[in-house]
């Protein structure tokens, strides 16, 4: 992100107003354009020379220029460590990253193989997002990351086994009910290894801390209560990102079978219908999930560990609160 970019001259966190849902919502659309996958190197060493320049004095206010740079530093740049975010990692790579292994996961009928199959590339994906943009106070080992790799896995692939097999033996529903539910098995699988895998993968931050920093940038200590507030965060937005995914294009496309747009159809029309459907579904959603929470969060001291409490800054006035990176 340009946050990583050095210089005394404080960067705007956004041109819209980032403690309001709807401004995240529009500062996290940018963030997610797909459009930013087309920066170039060339693009990206200008954009951080621009931000550099604004930060230590060189131009003296903002311009759709350097707005154009934040944009793509913030979509390209991991906000601790200022390193680029390998490419189909990156929130502007979302949608596409995902777009495949979320119409797998959605084909109908896709029997016990199928099923663990796309449960497998799920979580394969949801591992590399959650390890490339998680907070980097406290990187996972190599070890550590396969250990919970494996139990995310684990976990997706027995809950979405699980209610496959459930689903068809409950007689007392209608055959209707049944295959509703049975099209929203996916998306209980995603939900529940969702949240599981952000807590593993994040496991360090909650045993060890994250960093925090005064209104200045300097960070102050190490925090397990921020810790808690970022990791439940994120799997709370994992879990409303994934809702209208998974829910709403199977739902329309169990309509569209029963009209004439889709019945009688080849399999080729329907898959194409429900990547169609998938797409514009994420395409929509996930600015709105990633704005219900902000990426860089101010608590109160009062909330965090005592020994937060009383800090001075360098002027010596009492630090109310204090900020760190959430993570994506």
């Amino acid at each position: 992100m340009a946050s990583s970019i050095s210089g005394p001259v404080p960067l705007p966190a956004s041109k819209y107003d980032l403690s309001t849902y709807f401004g995240r919502v529009r500062h996290c659309a940018e963030i997610s354009d797909p459009t930013m996958l087309l920066t170039t190197p060339h693009q990206l060493e200008q954009a951080k020379r621009l931000v550099w320049d604004y930060k230590n004095g060189v131009l003296p206010q903002m311009t759709p220029d350097l707005w154009r740079a934040k944009q793509i530093l913030d979509s390209s740049l991991h906000p601790d460590t200022g390193e680029k975010v390998f490419l189909p990692f990156r929130m502007s790579s979302c949608v596409l990253s995902n777009l495949v292994v979320t119409a797998g996961m959605l084909t109908p009928g896709l029997g016990t193989a199928g099923t663990l199959f796309w449960q497998v590339a799920n979580q394969s994906l949801n591992v590399a997002i959650n390890t490339a943009n998680a907070n980097k106070s406290h990187p996972l080992t190599t070890m550590q990351i396969a250990t919970n790799y494996a139990m995310a896995v684990t976990a997706s692939c027995s809950v979405a086994v699980g209610l496959n097999s459930i689903v068809p033996k409950l007689k007392s529903l209608s055959p209707t009910t049944r295959t509703v539910l049975g099209r929203l098995v996916p998306f209980a699988a995603v939900v529940s290894a969702g949240v599981v895998n952000v807590f593993l993968m994040r496991s360090e931050e909650l045993k060890k801390g994250i960093s925090v920093f005064g209104h200045s940038g300097t960070e102050v200590g190490t925090s397990k209560t921020a810790a808690w507030y970022a990791v439940g965060e994120t799997a709370a937005s994992r879990v409303i990102n994934a809702t209208p995914i998974m829910v709403i294009p199977p739902l329309i496309l169990m309509r569209l079978q029963k009209t004439r747009l889709l019945k009688g159809k080849s399999k080729a029309v329907e898959t194409a219908v429900n990547i169609g459907l998938i797409f514009a579904t994420s395409l929509v959603a996930l600015p709105f999930a990633l704005g219900v929470f902000p990426q860089r969060r101010v608590l109160p001291v009062t909330t965090l560990e005592p020994q937060f409490h009383g800090l001075k800054d360098k002027n010596g006035n009492e630090i109310t609160a204090l900020e760190f990176n959430r993570g994506i």
